[in-house]
């Protein structure tokens, strides 16, 4: 993600959600119907179409890390494909895990078929048809002993026949084994990411607010850049980004009228009473969540320079490090546009650090030529990231983060005054474009291996509940029909199945709506106005 030193056009804007970008995965894939639908939670901007900051700053759509703006038709294929081959590992494995069971323990196999639909692609071999439809939506195994699924799958070589039953034990290994493969996957993928590492920014590594903004409520609850948060809502904080214990996450998990936050300015704790504020949204889209309206501490990296613009003339570069601004430190890029408001015409000088030698240019903020009646600016696209590190993550630590994270999803929806909502999660369609970004990206290929431990884990453990159609509504049918000794009516599980895949696949229909609106093509259309600089000579350092 970048920022644009931009414009102050009056057009229609949103309202910035700078409280950092947070993607939480979790699944509600159904046995045999929608086998890799899963749901993202979207509680912030880093993903968003386009948003304003009060100081001339727009957060653009770009690949976290990424630089490139415009990729050639051949290199989007490529992603696409990269993209389509790691999403459906994942629903391969998990069927594999019922496929290889179901063979063990001697159930009649009708089909293995990666995605749904009239199959491109089949063959059959000892029996068992192996196809590749034309719905990249899933993936199932047809295993009539089970329960049929006709009205998802299609008609079976086994329909209309009658085959021997299974035992209950069967039934629960072999709809054990997919979360159960799932789970192993997502383990393999840590121990790669503990070996590769993953990219880390500055917001998941500090607590430290690097920017304020005007009239925001912060600001009214009296935060400072330079604060550190020690708590939110009453609970302890060690990030800005992501889930758990992020400043981000608990006030956007927070329930009460007032949000209370600890704070620790010039070596003293402070408490303060924050009234959260939410963006106003149009009827067909997410509600907006809680936000206080700050940015973490993190670097002022300079991602480009605009041509002609005062910081090309006064020779900065990409990856310059800005340090203050006339002596006045920086906590985050975000203060120097304020700084430039403040100070209209103003000659500015900035410290600037570059390949570890500190040195200062002078530079006059200008207006640009394109758009008219646009402020003076400096021309900077910051890289929102700041410094980038790689971590490495233990393999057993990052599963039990994403347990963890699965927890605190469900625990916000179904909490009673909660703010999040089915509609803020997001499924097949926000996780392939989730991966899109992530491989557009410099070090794409770590982040999406890093996210497909948090894939496969919520895959496993989302099957396991105890619902029809999931894998863990087979195990609780299962042990009902152990205690009864006797097994259930296969036109009644039919129904049931049947019944919960439509309700299931008419909520999945639901969450795309919502997704469909943050897609390459939609975000295209809100790019913000580019700046233009007349030519003019070198200035002096």
């Amino acid at each position: 993600m970048r920022i644009v030193a931009s414009t102050h056009q009056k057009t229609a804007r949103l309202e910035p959600k700078i409280d950092l970008s947070l993607q939480v995965l979790t699944n509600t894939e159904a046995y045999g119907a929608c086998r890799a639908s899963a749901l993202v939670m979207r509680l912030n901007s880093a993903i968003h179409p386009v948003c304003q900051w009060p100081q001339g700053c727009y957060i653009q759509d770009v690949p976290f890390l990424g630089r490139s703006q415009d990729m050639s038709i051949l290199k989007v294929i490529f992603i696409f494909l990269e993209v389509l081959l790691l999403f459906n590992l994942l629903i391969f494995v998990h069927e594999l895990g019922h496929f290889l069971a179901a063979r063990w323990r001697g159930l009649k196999i009708d089909r293995f078929a990666i995605w749904f639909g009239k199959p491109i692609w089949k063959t059959k071999i000892n029996g068992v048809e192996y196809a590749l439809g034309t719905i990249p939506a899933g993936g199932y195994v047809s295993l009539p002993q089970m329960a049929s699924m006709e009205a998802i799958e299609g008609k079976g070589e086994s329909s209309g026949q009658s085959l021997p039953p299974i035992s209950a034990l069967d039934k629960i290994i072999v709809a054990f084994a997919g979360p159960l493969f799932s789970f192993l996957l997502a383990l393999a993928f840590a121990v790669v990411v503990m070996i590769v590492g993953r990219p880390v920014s500055e917001a998941e590594t500090t607590t430290t607010i690097g920017y304020v903004e005007k009239d925001s409520p912060a600001e009214k609850a009296g935060l400072r850049p330079g604060d550190r948060i020690l708590e939110v809502d009453g609970r302890r904080v060690t990030k800005f980004a992501g889930m758990g214990s992020s400043v981000t996450w608990r006030i956007v998990r927070s329930e009460g009228e007032h949000v209370p936050i600890k704070v620790e300015r010039d070596g003293k704790e402070l408490r303060l009473v924050a009234e959260p504020a939410k963006e106003e949204t149009k009827f067909w889209q997410r509600k907006g969540l809680r936000q206080l309206k700050i940015a973490p501490a993190v670097s002022s990296i300079v991602a480009e320079v605009m041509t002609n613009s005062p910081a090309a003339v006064a020779g900065l570069q990409a990856r310059d490090q800005v340090l203050d601004v006339n002596g006045k430190k920086l906590n985050q890029f975000g203060e120097l546009g304020e700084y430039v408001d403040e100070h209209p015409g103003e000659r500015l000088t900035l410290n600037v650090l570059r390949n570890g030698k500190s040195f200062e240019v002078a530079l006059t903020p200008q207006k640009p030529i394109s758009p008219p009646n646009e402020k003076p600016r400096l021309g900077i696209i910051w890289d929102a990231n700041g410094k980038t590190t790689l971590a490495y993550p233990g393999a057993i630590e990052q599963v039990t983060a994403s347990v963890g994270a699965m927890l605190e999803t469900f625990g916000a929806l179904f909490a009673r005054h909660s703010d999040i909502k089915a509609q803020h999660l997001g499924g097949a369609v926000k996780i392939m474009d989730v991966y899109y970004r992530l491989f557009s990206s410099e070090q794409g290929w770590r982040l999406a291996i890093w996210f497909s431990v948090l894939m496969n884990v919520n895959l496993a453990l989302l099957n396991m509940l105890p619902i029809p159609v999931l894998d863990g509504g087979h195990i609780l049918l299962a042990i009902v029909e152990g205690i009864r000794r006797r097994p259930i009516s296969m036109r009644i599980l039919s129904t049931i199945q049947t019944g919960c895949a439509v309700l299931l696949i008419g909520f999945m229909v639901y969450i795309a709506f919502y997704d469909v609106q943050d897609l390459p093509w939609k975000r295209s259309k809100e790019k913000p106005i580019e700046l233009k600089f007349a030519p003019k000579a070198s200035e002096q350092h």
